[in-house]
């Protein structure tokens, strides 16, 4: 987000920088807490799909004491498949929340203990297309799920984000088979034009004799008559604004001058360590193998056969070799020019020396 983005009238965007927080999603969680302090008597916690990091900034700030010399680095860890810049008193794990290693690092991370809270504010990346985007969030949500099973101790929390759908209830309906208190909390600060919410799950208790496993329970693919589910299977979760009515409103405009401050622009917190388009970015870099020019060709052998990264080398070793080739080439051309042109100017120097003479004796 730059200085020109819309965003800057986000009154949370422009609190997050001025605050230190790496996104405004930090303040979701704070509002959540507000609501239901859920870090209430809470040792070990886990922030899944942490990256950029704001969560974990938020777990820092709540459960650690900055003035420590020796925190304990071990309360609270960061799962992602993306490596993010250090947060203070973090350990993070660079893996999937869909293998089972992941969750006995998480574990051995604690002593072989389990967490009391976990969080997860993962998200797909958009499509467009909605009932994709829904389907994706479920399977995530109920991947937080599976990895939440392993990890979190009888009577813990989980916290996550879900969008509320007219298929929600069937993801109320799982979520109520391990958890007995659910609530769906929306913040002030997330948006009312988003659908998006986070479910508050308390005092985890699995069914008797359940074994976690990482099978992904998918969700049904025909339709879901909500009139034939009953019992445990029929939920109506209560759904809580979180945050008093003090605070800002997410979709609202408010002036630069916020509160009776003076607005002075932040640059962001915190910036892609290791972004996924840094490979592409790093061949735009390189004119060789700029391949929108369209004067940059090769030629690359058993296409078929190859890998991207494989193509992505051998082009840009051949681009390089084209290169050196046509280096040479103007280098010879140059040690060449004096001598072609040696007659041409030993020509035009007698020609002024008899034009000289000629003067000299009409004089």
């Amino acid at each position: 987000m730059g200085k020109t983005s819309k965003d800057k009238r986000d009154i949370y965007y422009r609190r997050a920088k001025e605050e230190g927080w790496r996104a405004r999603s930090a303040f979701k969680l704070l509002q959540i807490d507000d609501e239901f302090n859920i870090f209430d008597g809470v040792h070990n916690a886990v922030d899944l799909c942490a990256a950029p990091g704001s969560w974990s900034q938020v777990l820092s700030k709540k459960l650690l004491n900055e003035n420590e010399e020796n925190p304990d680095r071990q309360r609270i860890v960061a799962v992602d498949l993306q490596a993010m810049a250090p947060v203070y008193g973090v350990k993070q794990i660079q893996g999937d929340i869909t293998n089972i290693n992941t969750a006995k690092e998480i574990t051995s991370h604690f002593q072989n203990s389990k967490a009391d809270l976990v969080v997860c504010d993962g998200a797909p990346d958009v499509t467009g297309t909605h009932c994709m985007d829904i389907y994706i969030q479920s399977q995530l949500l109920l991947a937080a799920l599976n990895i939440t099973t392993h990890i979190l101790k009888p009577g813990g929390t989980f916290v996550a984000k879900i969008f509320r759908t007219r298929d929600v209830t069937l993801l109320y309906a799982q979520l109520r088979v391990f958890f007995p208190y659910i609530h769906c909390s929306k913040p002030w600060s997330s948006r009312n034009s988003s659908i998006e919410a986070f479910v508050v799950c308390k005092n985890y208790s699995p069914p008797e004799g359940y074994t976690p496993h990482m099978m992904n329970p998918l969700l049904i693919h025909k339709p879901c008559d909500f009139d034939e589910l009953t019992g445990i299977n029929r939920v109506i979760v209560p759904f809580v604004v979180c945050g008093d009515l003090g605070q800002p409103d997410s979709d609202t405009c408010y002036p630069l001058n916020f509160e009776g401050k003076e607005y002075t622009y932040h640059e962001p917190v915190q910036t892609p360590i290791d972004p996924p388009y840094q490979e592409a970015l790093s061949l735009l870099a390189d004119r060789d193998t700029d391949f929108r020019r369209p004067d940059v060709s090769v030629v690359v052998d058993n296409l078929n056969s190859m890998t991207i990264s494989d193509f992505k080398k051998q082009a840009k070793q051949k681009s390089k070799t084209k290169n050196e080739h046509k280096t040479c080439e103007m280098r010879d051309s140059k040690d060449n020019k004096p001598s072609e042109d040696l007659p041409g100017l030993q020509e035009l120097m007698s020609n002024a020396l008899s034009i000289e003479s000629g003067n000299e004796a009409n004089g």
